[in-house]
């Protein structure tokens, strides 16, 4: 394989504030893939990420578990470095903002900037938001929100140091119209142009006095280095860059860096304040910086108190390393986000993996073995069905580099998967076992089984960077290697005579869907427990005890019907203080049901809801109008009430039981 030159990738540096969901480490996998494929091309490959460990919420954190700051990044920092390596990820170098190469380059470059006039003292006031650790003017929120990250956010005031934005703007501006390669997708480019750049850039603050976790400041000690300013230099700090004109052989090897990967949430800062960063510097820009959209959780985002966050352990566990692999680079489109759940990754694994790829490599396998006793050998019994099976497997390479080139990995994926539904196709045209029941058809059969065999081994060569274990896998269970990407366009190279295992191993076993939610619910269960513990609850949350009344037999239960209601209509009931009446669908009927509940709900927000209603309570008159039942509610030891809802969406009518 020629060499096509060096090629530098980064993701984001992951914050240590805790352990990662499978939305975070989608980055990951999606740059280890982008990485595997570019040395298979021939590229010289150097592949960093790492975690970004400074910062007031960082510093909050670890008061809150009694540690110091460098204990409580310590730790987390391992957790994420251990996912990473749990999902095989090809890492060169795994960089962490506190080693102390790192720290010392950002003083560097701090007091460089500062000498140059590129930073200046002065103070700040607004609008600042913890968890993203930025400061925000009024106009700037979303709905008096932080607009990144949708939390409150607090007046402060503070001495600190600025960076002159403004004075690299208009070069900005001309670099990303000159190179329009630079931010991607478009749309993330538009953003930045009309919403940021265009407008005006105002300075920025890159030192804060207010907590202590950070680098500081060598001529100014009761500053910190801002988190930013901190974290993007960890780009050229990993690979050798010397502020003072000393740089590594490496840095000058890898700088620009290729491909700096990112999630969408972040692209303001690597495509606005880093190439200024850089500018000030005098180094080069990166070429491109690819912003990807996010994974999320049935639509919305991730959260441990709901208990609908995944991890990457508890999904590998269950379900292996590549199929969840597979899944996340599949199933996040180029510019839109992804979504993901145990039950769309258990359809995804049944069809694609365990029937499409799976059953494809067992029947080969085992149709070799049944029929030559495992040797599979060309003997040249070509028919036309043949030209078809072999143009596919053999274009398909060009059409993945195609893809690859723009960053769109699931559809290069889908064009691999499209070389394993050709061999199926192929068996079915062709029927082995029709073949093998004619002796006269031998040779043709043994072809047959042949071509199979190369389609397979071509399509696991490219299936490699994005599933790597189970390609290795399967070209063991061939008695082959897989093949450098320069011999993919080439068919007939497996050599004839070769004998395949005779204990076929199954590749990815048939999920049954009850056992997937039942996984899927015990986890659930145990987040949200362990949640409330984080939140300074008690194990099992808030308890009420309440004084017990007389047994009734099952008999006496059975009497009572309970249905699911929807609330069509609620108005309040005249001259009460405490009355709501409500038209409740029930079936194809509709009760009218008055609550004592106007102290806790208004009449808008009953409209629409699911209600658990006692059905069969005989009518009674409250304040002059008729009820036709009972509509259930919690109560807490304050009074507040809480209407009984279907966990799941249920139809008006449905039995409760």
């Amino acid at each position: 394989m020629q060499n096509k030159g060096k090629y530098y990738l980064t993701t984001a540096i992951a914050y240590t504030s805790g352990k990662p969901h499978i939305g975070n480490n989608y980055e990951i996998v999606l740059a280890d893939s982008i990485v595997r494929f570019k040395r298979k091309e021939g590229y010289d490959v150097f592949f960093q990420t790492g975690t970004d460990e400074h910062g007031q919420k960082i510093e909050l954190k670890a008061q809150e578990a009694g540690v110091t700051p460098k204990e409580f990044v310590d730790k987390v920092a391992g957790t994420i470095q251990g996912l990473c390596d749990l999902l095989n990820i090809s890492y060169d170098k795994f960089i962490r903002t506190t080693d102390t190469d790192h720290e010392q380059q950002v003083q560097k470059i701090f007091k460089r900037l500062y000498d140059q006039g590129d930073i200046y003292k002065g103070a700040y006031e607004g609008l600042y938001c913890t968890p993203c650790e930025s400061f925000w003017t009024e106009s700037q929120l979303v709905d008096g929100k932080c607009p990144d990250c949708g939390r409150d956010v607090k007046p402060a005031k503070e001495e600190a140091y600025f960076f002159r934005m403004s004075k690299y703007a208009d070069k900005l501006i001309k670099h990303i119209n000159e190179h329009p390669e630079f931010i991607q997708p478009v749309s993330r480019k538009n953003e930045m142009m009309n919403n940021f750049l265009l407008p005006g850039l105002q300075d920025l603050c890159v030192s804060r006095t207010s907590f202590k976790w950070g680098i500081p400041v060598t001529f100014d000690d009761k500053h910190v280095i801002y988190v930013w300013l901190d974290a993007l230099t960890n780009y050229i700090t990993g690979i050798g860059y010397d502020a003072e004109g000393n740089s590594t052989d490496q840095y000058k090897k890898l700088w620009p860096a290729d491909l700096h990967l990112i999630g969408k949430d972040i692209i303001r800062f690597h495509t606005i304040y880093w190439p200024i960063f850089l500018m000030a510097l005098d180094e080069p820009l990166p070429k491109q910086v690819f912003g990807h959209p996010w994974l999320l959780m049935s639509g919305g985002k991730m959260s441990k108190s709901k208990g609908n966050v995944l991890y990457a352990d508890d999904l590998v566990d269950f379900f292996g390393v590549d199929a969840v692999r597979y899944y996340v680079l599949h199933e996040m489109p180029y510019d839109n986000d992804g979504n993901v759940t145990w039950e769309l990754i258990a359809e995804r694994l049944n069809s694609d993996l365990a029937n499409t790829l799976g059953n494809l490599v067992n029947r080969t396998i085992s149709m070799s073995n049944k029929y030559f006793g495992g040797v599979v050998a060309d003997k040249s019994a070509k028919e036309a069905v043949d030209d078809d099976l072999k143009n596919t497997v053999t274009g398909t390479y060009a059409k993945v580099v195609e893809k690859m080139e723009t960053l769109r990995v699931a559809d290069a994926l889908t064009e691999i998967f499209g070389i394993f539904k050709r061999c199926n196709k192929y068996i079915d045209e062709t029927e082995p076992w029709v073949l093998a029941k004619d002796e006269a058809k031998a040779d043709r059969l043994s072809t047959v089984l042949y071509n199979l065999v190369e389609g397979i081994v071509i399509g696991a060569s490219l299936l490699q960077p994005y599933m790597p274990e189970t390609a290795e896998k399967i070209a063991a269970q061939l008695n082959t290697t897989l093949r450098d990407f320069d011999r993919l366009g080439q068919f007939g190279l497996y050599e004839s005579g070769t004998r395949v295992t005779d204990q076929p191993e199954i590749l990815f076993a048939r999920l049954d869907m009850k056992d997937v939610i039942k996984r899927e619910e015990e986890l659930a269960e145990a987040m949200m427990a362990e949640a409330a513990v984080e939140n300074g609850e008690k194990q099992l949350g808030d308890v009420i005890d309440i004084d017990p009344k007389a047994e009734i037999s099952y008999d006496d239960f059975a009497k009572l019907q309970f249905q699911v209601g929807e609330i069509i209509k609620c108005e309040e009931v005249p001259k009460s203080k405490k009355l709501l009446c409500s038209q409740v669908r029930i079936g194809s009927q509709v009760k009218q049901i008055v609550s004592g509940i106007k102290a806790h709900y208004s009449p808008e927000e009953m409209v629409g809801k699911k209600v658990m209603v006692l059905v069969n309570l005989k009518p009674a008159t409250l304040a002059g109008v008729v009820s036709e039942g009972m509509l259930l509610c919690a109560e807490d030891a304050e009074g507040n009430l809480a209407l009984m809802t279907p966990e799941k969406t249920m139809p008006a009518g449905a039995e409760i039981c």
